[in-house]
C-alpha cells in the first residue's frame, strides 16, 4: 500500500511543510515524480519520528531514535543475534 503526501500528513497529524522537512532531514525514500508517494516503511519512519517529537525529542534525536528502533528489529539484525 502506498500513500500520497497529503494522506501521510493526515495519518501522522503533521503539516505538509513538516513532512517535506522531515523527508529531507531523515532521507526518507519516496516514489513518484510530480507527487511524492510514501510506502508503508516510509510511513512507519514518519510515525516513529512523530512519536519522538511528541515525547519532547528534537528532530535530530527523533530521527536517530526512529532509525535505531527500525535497525534493532530488522530481520537481519535478529538473525545476527542467534
Amino acid at each position: 500500500m502506498e500513500l500520497y503526501l497529503g494522506q501521510v500528513c493526515q495519518v501522522a497529524g503533521i503539516s505538509k511543510m513538516q513532512l517535506d522537512y522531515w523527508t529531507n532531514k531523515a532521507q526518507i525514500p519516496t516514489k513518484g515524480k510530480k507527487q511524492r508517494i510514501y510506502d508503508m516503511d516510509a510511513l512507519e519512519t514518519v510515525m516513529l519520528i512523530k512519536q519522538g517529537k511528541d515525547k519532547g525529542l528534537n528532530l535530530s534525536t527523533a530521527i536517530e531514535a526512529a532509525s535505531k528502533f527500525k535497525e534493532e528489529r530488522s530481520p537481519r539484525r535478529a538473525l545476527a543475534r542467534v
